[in-house]
């Protein structure tokens, strides 16, 4: 007797190999047979004309909050994301002494746009220690499951005090003891470390996150605590500077602790050929035996602007300025009103009140108007500033109309990394590279800026189906990108393939009607907070350790996530 039988699927199993018709039976959590099946079942999918794959992987993800609040880890989870990893960018909440709790919401408000009331009002910090969040954690139920990383920051500002979080150079003493920590939290279930080496990334007031200039004597330190707990991966975001000291970073990092580290790479505008160098250094290493590789993405990262939003086009200008504070009914009154229009295009944006905006006012071209199926590799014939040009107009007066229409709930899509060119051809070339795994969908973060934790249903949408602007990609190659190799990546060998013995995560996908919504402004938060979601079509069901929590984009209220602490063996090791 099956708790669960899925029948007449056409079963991408995540190894890369030719998709299959069949069967998939389930048991206490586990896939216990694949194929014809016989026997009966206590519940039974009829998967006939379906996709039947592994449930997704999503290795780079903030939840680092929303777990201590919510069951539900969305909006990754209503992309069939089945287990997330949080705790990237060298953010989170742990460790963390109560005299430091403000300064922490200040990093991750300022690094992952997560406002203040809602981590005021939302965080328990019935912790200290990283074991003790960890343990927080373990005690709840979740709709999907969740790893947690260890983040330098906190792990910074806990032994170093105001030392720390003033970028201070790490004692000797310092560095033994945040070793030492990196050690007890690896032990206790930490899936690895993680860390933030880029100017992006400030706090809320504008300063820098507190790693930013570790030396290389601290990040090896502390690499070298992961390392003794014999498990543990690590992630790192840099700006690689333009030497090669950033590379030497990182490869002492790993030979000092034997352990995998993944490093976000993107396609700078400034640079459009940057990444291609970053890929070869990174290439050079893995021949020489370093386990290092680029976590990328196939969609632009993109900003999204709105009145409801962080930034739009004129948040540098006075007169905006002046009314943003009003509710989104107010705002557009006013910005509709007899003459306000003409006074707020005729001023200068004070870009210093808003340094984001200074290169905002440059880049029309990479701007476009998000549409209720989101194009995400739109033509730049389709940008602000070739359709402005077309009517003769100022960009501005375009993005004014635009954002007062419909309710003054449009968006303009600006694509700030990864579309340097106006393709996704580079995107392609690097998510093909061998030494690159598919991360940075940052779910769970950006409330008001970025929606980009539905990466894995626009890599079956458009990379798979819909691309017309070049080659695609085969099914197999994206399943087994966005499921074995993510979960490999992090160590977690249990999940990611389709055969018997691996966990029951599964996805059954309608590929015909399977669709991104255009993203939406929610006030579902804590203190009535605002976050960005996005709902797709096409998902018949997503399933986590045998049970269903979603039925055609439905939530069941099914509970079988939970943290998982550390590395997984595979089920034959």
């Amino acid at each position: 007797m099956f708790d669960l039988r899925i029948i007449n699927g056409l079963i991408v199993d995540g190894t890369g190999g030719e998709p299959f018709y069949g069967d998939v039976a389930i048991r206490e959590g586990m896939i216990v047979a694949v194929g014809n099946i016989e026997g009966e079942a206590t519940q039974q999918i009829d998967a006939t004309g379906l996709l039947v794959t592994p449930g997704f992987v999503d290795i780079h993800t903030h939840y680092d909050g929303q777990v201590t609040w919510c069951e539900e880890l969305t909006p990754s989870s209503n992309h069939g994301v089945t287990t997330a990893v949080m705790g990237n960018c060298g953010v989170g909440f742990a460790p963390c002494r109560p005299e430091d709790k403000e300064r922490l919401i200040s990093l991750m408000e300022g690094v992952e746009d997560i406002p203040h009331p809602v981590l005021a009002e939302g965080l328990p910090w019935n912790w200290e220690t990283f074991p003790e969040y960890l343990d927080s954690l373990a005690e709840r139920k979740y709709d999907i499951d969740f790893a947690a990383q260890l983040p330098h920051g906190p792990l910074r500002v806990y032994v170093m005090g105001e030392r720390g979080a003033n970028c201070e150079t790490a004692t000797r003493e310092d560095i033994e003891k945040m070793a030492s920590l990196a050690t007890e939290a690896i032990k206790s279930g930490a899936l690895g470390f993680s860390t933030s080496r880029t100017l992006n990334h400030q706090t809320a007031d504008g300063q820098p996150t507190p790693t930013l200039t570790a030396e290389i004597e601290e990040m090896v330190g502390i690499a070298k605590g992961v390392g003794a707990a014999s498990s543990g991966v690590m992630q790192v975001v840099t700006d690689f500077k333009g030497s090669n000291r950033e590379f030497e970073i990182l490869r002492a990092m790993v030979e000092q602790s034997n352990r995998p580290l993944s490093v976000s790479v993107a396609q700078h505008h400034r640079v459009t050929d940057g990444w291609r160098s970053i890929l070869k250094t990174i290439e050079t290493a893995n021949k020489e035996g370093i386990n290092l590789k680029a976590q990328v993405c196939g969609r632009p990262v993109g900003v999204l602007f709105g009145l409801e939003l962080t930034n739009n086009p004129f948040s540098a200008h006075p007169s905006y300025q002046s009314i943003d504070h009003l509710s989104l009914t107010e705002k557009l009154k006013i910005l509709k009103s007899n003459g306000f229009k003409e006074k707020l295009l005729s001023e200068a944006p004070e870009v210093t009140a808003n340094p984001f905006m200074r290169q905002v006012h440059k880049r029309y071209h990479d701007m476009y108007i998000l549409e209720d199926e989101p194009n995400y590799e739109p033509s730049p014939s389709e940008s602000i500033s070739a359709l402005a040009a077309e009517r003769n107009i100022h960009p501005l007066e375009l993005c004014w109309e635009i954002l007062t229409a419909d309710d003054g709930r449009n968006m303009i899509y600006y694509t700030f990394l990864n579309y340097g060119e106006g393709s996704l051809e580079p995107a392609k070339e690097m998510m093909e590279h061998p030494d690159t795994i598919l991360g940075l969908g940052d779910g769970g973060a950006h409330c008001g800026s970025i929606c980009d934790g539905s990466f894995t249903t626009h890599m079956i949408t458009h990379w798979v189906r819909d691309r017309n602007r070049g080659d695609k990609l085969s099914l197999p190659w994206v399943i087994k990108a966005h499921c074995h190799d993510t979960a490999k990546a992090v160590g977690l060998n249990d999940r990611g393939l389709i055969a018997a013995g691996y966990k029951a995560d599964l996805n059954v996908i309608n590929l015909e009607k399977l669709k991104l919504h255009k993203p939406e402004v929610c006030y579902d938060l804590p203190a009535g907070g605002r976050r960005l979601m996005q709902y797709a079509d096409g998902y018949v069901a997503t399933i986590v350790s045998g049970e269903a929590i979603y039925i055609n984009g439905k939530a069941t209220g099914a509970k079988p996530g939970r943290l998982v602490r550390g590395s997984q063996s595979a089920p034959h090791d």
